[in-house]
């Protein structure tokens, strides 16, 4: 039987890969990880060419590459490549055969345990996956309660106490907009982005079957998540026609039609980080700034890099468990909005909100910027 993750790389068409080097030039974590996506580019190609070929080039030695976690799946490689080969998902495919050798860091093993255990990568309780809306205005779905508008709360904002609180103003704005929307409770699991990322691709479909079934059973037509990956999960990666948004698209959209009346102000600075799996995996790069600069008050500043030419946070590809050593690049994007003068790092993703937090500490810049999600922006000025 051939291993799934080498017929995923066989998938893909390496003859139009002119090893020109933009990706490896263009990935956020070469300058302190040996990842070197052309290398492996032209090594898997050789790998999975015929046989009269391999004399000349010996397979790739995939057990010495413990370097495939390092990478972020922010798609930046995928993004510049000019002969549209995708590097990324060749990485995903790599790390796939590494998932089916059981050569795995432990970290990551443990986050995927958790998952298929608990249906988190924290390895947490499902009975404590709704825990946090204990005391809000929230319906539940049920047989008898269809979930015809559902917010997908993800795994972060369930488990999470800095992410919980997105969950919660997420909650709060709805109801204050008068939107009726119902939540899974603890009958939600996990999405499975990171865990296809990470090559797992077995168990990304047990979820994705188990979440379909869920959806179809409480009769839910549309879906508002708080996470750029569940967002680009259930968009991209479900193999059905699902009408999701995330909630950034949502509040764009109901701004646009006047319904968002705001009655405070927040008078800061503000720049934007904008989520590897809003911007470059879905070109959602306009619902963001809008949302932030119609709130009173706002004075908005971009980095210097940002849309497609933004920086990865390093908290996706399964990243969130899984450290490497030198400089976070969140650290220096924290330094780079202090460059600008902005007082408010703004995001839209749990991930990035935890990696940033932690950098603003870890830079001794807390009393200098803030890290908010633009959610808790919106119920500020609300």
């Amino acid at each position: 039987m051939e291993l799934e993750g080498l017929n995923a790389i066989k998938q893909l068409d390496f003859r139009k890969c002119m090893q020109c080097g933009e990706c490896t030039g263009s990935c956020p974590v070469s300058t302190k990880s040996k990842l070197n996506p052309r290398r492996f580019m032209l090594e898997t190609a050789y790998a999975v060419t015929p046989v009269q070929y391999m004399t000349m080039y010996p397979p790739i030695n995939i057990q010495e590459r413990n370097e495939l976690w390092d990478c972020t799946t922010c798609r930046t490689c995928s993004h510049l490549c000019p002969r549209d080969v995708d590097p990324m998902e060749v990485l995903i495919g790599l790390r796939g055969l590494l998932i089916e050798e059981g050569r795995v860091p432990s970290t990551l093993g443990e986050a995927l345990e958790g998952v298929y255990k608990y249906g988190n990568p924290w390895g947490l309780s499902r009975s404590k996956r709704s825990e946090w809306a204990t005391d809000l205005k929230v319906k539940y779905a049920s047989e008898n309660e269809k979930a015809e508008l559902l917010y997908f709360v993800g795994c972060a904002a369930s488990y999470d106490s800095r992410a919980q609180d997105v969950a919660k103003v997420i909650v709060k704005n709805l109801n204050t907009l008068g939107i009726d929307f119902s939540i899974l409770g603890n009958k939600e699991t996990c999405c499975g982005n990171e865990v296809y990322s990470l090559g797992e691709k077995g168990l990304f479909e047990e979820l994705r079957d188990n979440n379909l079934s869920l959806f179809e059973q409480y009769g839910v037509n549309r879906i508002i998540t708080t996470s750029p990956h569940c967002f680009h999960a259930f968009r991209n990666r479900y193999g059905k026609n699902l009408e999701t948004q995330h909630y950034t698209m949502t509040f764009a959209d109901l701004i646009d039609k006047g319904k968002v009346k705001f009655a405070g102000k927040v008078e800061k600075t503000v720049t934007y980080q904008d989520p590897c799996f809003l911007g470059k995996h879905n070109n959602i790069y306009d619902e963001p700034r809008k949302i932030i600069e119609s709130i009173p008050g706002v004075k908005f500043s971009e980095l210097r890099r940002s849309r497609v030419r933004g920086v990865c946070c390093e908290g996706g590809g399964g990243r969130m468990w899984h450290d490497i050593p030198g400089k976070r690049l969140a650290e220096t994007r924290v330094e780079e909005a202090l460059d600008i003068g902005a007082e408010i790092l703004a995001v839209a993703c749990p991930f990035c909100l935890l990696t940033f937090d932690d950098a603003i500490k870890t830079t001794g810049n807390e009393d200098k910027i803030q890290v908010k999600d633009i959610m808790e922006l919106v119920a500020e000025a609300l």
